[in-house]
């Protein structure tokens, strides 16, 4: 019964201390919220972490042979004629994502 009691207790702190971590920034820096250089960070930084992983996903992918990327071009173009379409960045990504793992899955990927 004693594990139990420790097991919650350590599962409490947990919750609260990432309930603090993700509270604190909105607590402590609201008087600033309106700063240009965070409204210049919120506007581009999500674009540029999106082609960092962008670069991160393809960055074993060889041109050389044909056998390597054919999934992962094909759930690219997905993704980007979807959101070029639909402007919805979680319908494309989900898309590209099932797309890409059907492929993998099946005899079509090779």
């Amino acid at each position: 019964m004693q594990d139990i009691h420790y097991l919650l207790l350590v599962i409490t702190v947990m919750a609260i201390a990432t309930f603090m971590t993700r509270a604190l920034p909105f607590i402590l820096l609201y008087k600033v919220s309106d700063h240009p250089m965070l409204l210049y960070l919120g506007r581009y930084l999500p674009p540029v972490m999106m082609v960092l992983l962008l670069f991160y996903c393809f960055r074993d992918l060889r041109f050389s042979t044909f056998n390597d990327g054919p999934a992962e071009l094909l759930a690219l173009a997905l993704v980007v004629g979807l959101h070029l379409w639909r402007g919805n960045a979680l319908l494309s990504i989900m898309a590209g994502t099932g797309l890409y793992m059907f492929l993998c899955q099946s005899a079509l990927a090779g």
